[in-house]
């Protein structure tokens, strides 16, 4: 079975991994994971990109071509170049070695070079080759070009909103599949929505505050997205519970809130619904 790695964000980095386990589980149960640190390593038949463009916290991604007990590279492993034009090389030392990483990278350049008619490109390389160091292990891998995450546009925004990378963290942990949907009954700017519809999720928002409805409104057709969003009382999502599979969301709470109760008499009053 392929397996892929994911070098992630050292910033919340229990969640990352959680999420990136979730996302790998919910599409292959049978997926196994193994942490090295803010490496991850996936074995599973769903490809390494399809996992990578939904995750909030990964900075980089690819397919494993081989593990290594040491720096051996041979023809065999540049099949992948056979039919790009140009590539990059790039070396990810995550281990307590020291190593001179610009030298390593030209002279991996050099040697792929011997067994390919591809050309170094550093800018946006059809394909980029990885050497990873572990303390635990080394691997050899390679990810080709991907188009860039799509991040929603927002014209309306509150300086209490819920943070996007957070926001995309919960729908993935709550393992909401495309063409699924989710309710926000406290959507404020539509954070939840946004996100959720650029993972092709679609999304329903309650907001009582007529302004925040307005704007979550809007963020919502300024990227030409369908999210249904109601101005009304979390209560009334009752109506229409069964035409969703999950809520993610952020309670009201602090000086921002218009909400005199307590974020636990709020959260008593959304489990009763």
């Amino acid at each position: 079975m392929p397996e892929s790695f994911f070098v992630l964000s050292k910033d919340n980095l229990e969640l990352a991994i959680d999420e990136i386990t979730a996302i790998s589980k919910m599409y292959d149960r049978f997926s196994k994971v193994k942490a090295l640190t803010n490496l991850v390593i996936i074995q599973s038949k769903i490809n390494w990109n399809e996992i990578a463009k939904r995750a909030s916290f990964v900075k980089v991604s690819g397919q494993i071509l081989r593990k290594m007990s040491g720096l051996f590279l041979d023809e065999d492993n540049f099949e992948v170049l056979k039919n790009a034009k140009s590539f990059g090389c790039r070396i990810i030392n995550l281990s307590s070695n020291q190593f001179n990483i610009p030298e390593l990278e030209n002279s991996m350049g050099d040697m792929i070079s011997k067994f390919s008619h591809a050309k170094v490109e550093l800018e946006d390389p059809d394909i980029t080759v990885y050497l990873i160091f572990t303390n635990q292990e080394n691997f050899f891998g390679f990810s080709k070009r991907s188009k860039n995450d799509h991040i929603p546009k927002k014209i309306k925004t509150h300086p209490h909103e819920l943070d996007r990378k957070m926001t995309r963290l919960m729908l993935n942990l709550v393992g909401l599949k495309e063409g699924e949907t989710v309710c926000d009954p406290f959507c404020g700017t539509g954070t939840t929505l946004l996100e959720a519809e650029s993972m092709g999720i679609h999304g329903i928002g309650l907001d009582f505050d007529k302004k925040m409805w307005e704007k979550s409104k809007e963020n919502i057709k300024v990227n030409n997205f369908k999210s249904q969003v109601i101005n009304s009382d979390f209560q009334k999502m009752v109506k229409f519970s069964d035409k969703f599979d999950a809520i993610v969301t952020d309670l009201p709470y602090g000086r921002a809130s218009k909400t005199s109760d307590s974020p636990g008499k709020i959260l008593d009053r959304l489990l009763s619904v």
